[in-house]
């Protein structure tokens, strides 16, 4: 499968919690990292995802932050990563941002120059990559 998506996870799933409408699934990446996924109810039962099954999660960059610093403030994102990053490329309006997790896992955020500049990315600050559940699309093998 090729995807368009920049962040692409493979990991197991951990735990899955049924709602009546949603599913809420938390994927454990190989270095230890959770990711959670919020998807339909109707999806996760198609997908037949259950514990202990591989799972390849998308996130696109675009829909990554970049925390530098929390100040005290906590978010309601669920998936926060923290991590070294090891690139930033700018373009004429935005930057890429490519960041190193404890496991080896890559996440890559599309921010703008001016963000980059604000937070003073720079290669080997540590970071936190954050997304919402809700950005996070499953795909299962077969």
């Amino acid at each position: 499968m090729k995807a368009s998506a920049r962040n692409q996870f493979v990991g197991t799933v951990s735990e899955v919690l049924l709602g009546a409408v949603n599913a809420e699934i938390h994927l454990k990446l190989k270095g230890g990292d959770i990711i959670v996924a919020s998807i339909t109810k109707e999806s996760a039962e198609s997908l037949n995802i259950k514990t202990g099954l591989e799972v390849l999660a998308l996130v696109k960059a675009p829909q990554v932050i970049i925390v530098a610093d929390f100040g005290g403030y906590r978010v309601t994102a669920r998936n926060q990563l923290k991590g070294t990053v090891t690139e930033v490329k700018p373009g004429a309006v935005n930057a890429e941002v490519d960041i190193e997790l404890s496991g080896g896992e890559k996440v890559a955020a599309t921010v703008t120059n001016d963000s980059v500049e604000t937070l003073g990315l720079r290669k080997g600050q540590t970071v936190t990559a954050v997304f919402k559940a809700g950005a996070v699309i499953l795909a299962v093998a077969g």
